[in-house]
């Protein structure tokens, strides 16, 4: 098993890794729009059978499980329920607020990895990276606030106007904004932890401990709240599996495969990406174009993803 893995290591650029991973991720919006289930469960499922894919593995690798002290079990235990804790809060937030106020504060992760990579794993974070990461923030934040200012230009309306009501505080939405930013904070809980334990656990012993206990966080989650995780059409249930094995198994794994290789502060921008992907998936497989502002606010987050990449050989 160790000598498979450190073969397809030794052939593979972490950074094409990353890339492939956050093309998967990307297909991740397309099946949880073509799904009618809730979003607990829709997570839920994806995540269990992230876990029974990852299993097989996992049992062929118990001298990796030997490797795994208390202290990176405890920790490994944190990195799953952050994940399913981000779940829960990103999809809720969107009941509460507007999609363009919980994208953008979402996808302020790189922010709070940046600064707990530098403070807590020593990572170093040259001028090229944190330019790239203001690149690629910037463009993410115009793909979701970019539609609501062009709509009222070209109008003539109010376009401060338009904002606030977007992102007006009333109680609701204010709770919304909260658990987006809530969102953001515990994905860069879960991808700082990653880059800790990579460096001294293998894949899938690592993967298997986060995974499982997501699904536990998430089971437990779901039935609390009644949500229905029996009875679905078997299109539901192919779409579960989809979910698994594109986003999950070949985008989350292929990230927590590159964590031991690639600072967490590029990983993090790396996965900006993922609405400049979704973007056009949804072009070509939903037939929603997107705006103009929503391209070249995308053609900005891979110029910004581009820099911060080159920022690791600086």
């Amino acid at each position: 098993m160790h000598r498979w893995i450190a073969a397809v290591e030794d052939r593979t650029d972490p950074m094409v890794g990353v890339v492939l991973a956050v093309a998967a991720i990307s297909t991740s919006a397309i099946f949880i729009r073509w799904s009618g289930a809730p979003s607990v469960v829709k997570a839920f499922y994806r995540v269990l059978f992230m876990t029974a894919a990852v299993a097989p593995f996992a049992v062929r690798d118990l001298e990796g499980f030997r490797a795994v002290s208390r202290t990176d079990l405890a920790l490994a235990t944190v990195a799953g329920l952050a994940l399913a804790a981000h779940f829960a809060a990103w999809f809720e937030s969107l009941v509460w607020t507007s999609v363009a106020a919980s994208v953008t504060l979402v996808t302020t992760q790189p922010v709070f990895v940046a600064v707990g990579a530098a403070l807590l794993l020593d990572e170093r974070l040259t001028p090229r990276i944190l330019g790239g990461m203001a690149v690629a923030l910037t463009g993410a934040v115009g793909m979701s606030v970019g539609p609501l200012v062009v709509g009222p230009l070209r109008a003539g309306g109010d376009v401060v106007a338009s904002l606030r009501t977007a992102v007006a505080a009333t109680p609701g939405q204010f709770y919304g904004n909260a658990l987006a930013l809530a969102g953001a904070v515990l994905a860069g809980v879960y991808v700082l932890t990653g880059r800790s334990l990579r460096q001294r656990l293998p894949l899938f012993a690592y993967t298997f401990v986060v995974y499982a206990v997501c699904t536990v966080a998430l089971g437990g989650l779901a039935v609390g709240t009644d949500a229905a995780l029996l009875g679905y059409p078997r299109v539901e249930w192919g779409l579960f599996l989809a979910m698994a094995l594109l986003p999950g198994m070949v985008g989350h794994t292929v990230i927590n495969w590159a964590l031991k290789y690639v600072e967490s502060s590029v990983v993090s921008v790396s996965l900006l990406g993922e609405p400049v992907g979704s973007t056009l998936l949804a072009l070509v497989l939903l037939g929603e174009a997107p705006e103009t502002i929503t391209v070249v606010g995308g053609a900005v987050v891979l110029v910004g993803i581009y820099v911060t990449g080159q920022g690791r050989a600086a």
